[in-house]
């Protein structure tokens, strides 16, 4: 009898091959054609997608890509991805754990991914989207991934999906660990933002638990910190389109702080498991302007746990618990 061997997929959304417009078109594509990201009927949003968001979008999105691309690792997601799958492969070496990773929209594709685990011999298969609260549009959009290619195998693995780890202890203290940390090396401002990626409103009145989600998260990142209620606020970034989106926003909340007296904030992106196109352009570039023109003196953006010893161990003990 053969000893199961365990493989671990660490997934995350992807990026772009190359900072370029033709590059940043085939991957919204990709992303933008995902029912799960836009829930919009697909005849209306077929013409959308190609009549007004790819002919111009692109262009705009590969210049801000061009804004925080690394000429020798490439787009941030990726390197930081990879380097934390490496991280990780060697933290659960020891137990005999294969570490590997994949993205949900372009390379290294889910798909193939899976099949070199079986062509591995791997029999027990454990999936962790990077995304530590669950939302049906990037969670949900892994595990169709999953099911679609297993349901092509004839033999099929032992596996398991990790859906979210919004309140994990280990999670949290990282969280606060690294924040702690900035405030050492750099002082700590007046207010703590706590920012999450927003979604439509809609999808919480449909059962989406994401928005909730991160406000347990946020609410024990503050406790772990020990933070009262007026040290920090939780916001919403990355409003697209004219629909209502979760609140508050975060541009309109950076607007309103100076007048309130609050002229000096840390922002940090808990809902991101290493620093991508959102957080390091339109977070620490797009959004300090943002607060400097409306008289904010002082904004620090707090990196996400990207590859950090203290998220690989998060993530190890996440992982080694699973029953």
């Amino acid at each position: 009898m053969t000893t199961p061997k365990t493989g671990i997929l660490l997934t995350n959304l992807g990026s772009p091959s190359a900072p370029t417009t033709a590059a940043v078109r085939k991957f919204l594509r990709e992303f933008l054609s995902d029912p799960r990201v836009v829930n919009l009927p697909r005849p209306i949003w077929w013409l959308i997608l190609h009549g007004f968001v790819l002919p111009f979008r692109p262009a705009k999105s590969a210049h801000a890509y061009q804004s925080i691309w690394d000429k020798e690792h490439g787009s941030p997601l990726t390197f930081y991805t990879r380097r934390l799958t490496q991280k990780m492969a060697a933290h659960l070496a020891k137990d005999g754990i294969v570490v590997d990773y994949a993205m949900r929209y372009g390379e290294p594709s889910m798909a193939t991914r899976l099949r070199q685990f079986k062509a591995q011999g791997i029999t027990d298969i454990m999936v962790l989207p990077l995304y530590p609260q669950y939302s049906s549009t990037t969670t949900a959009s892994v595990y169709d991934v999953l099911v679609k290619e297993l349901n092509r195998w004839r033999h099929l693995p032992s596996f398991r999906f990790i859906s979210d780890y919004h309140q994990h202890p280990d999670y949290i203290a990282a969280l606060a660990d690294s924040i702690r940390q900035h405030w050492r090396e750099h002082g700590q401002n007046q207010l703590l933002v706590m920012s999450f990626h927003g979604l439509p409103e809609q999808l919480t009145e449909w059962g989406d638990p994401y928005f909730h989600q991160c406000h347990n998260t946020g609410a024990l990142l503050a406790n772990q910190l020990g933070l009262n209620e007026n040290q920090w606020r939780l916001v919403f970034q990355s409003r697209f389109g004219k629909a209502e989106w979760l609140k508050p926003y975060c541009v309109d909340t950076l607007h309103a702080l100076p007048n309130q007296g609050v002229t000096s904030v840390d922002l940090v992106c808990p809902g991101f498991a290493v620093d991508c196109l959102e957080t390091l352009e339109e977070i620490a570039i797009a959004n300090q302007e943002e607060f400097k023109q409306a008289g904010g003196l002082n904004y620090r953006y707090i990196p996400a746990l990207n590859d950090g010893d203290g998220h690989v161990e998060a993530l190890g003990n996440l992982l080694k618990r699973q029953p």
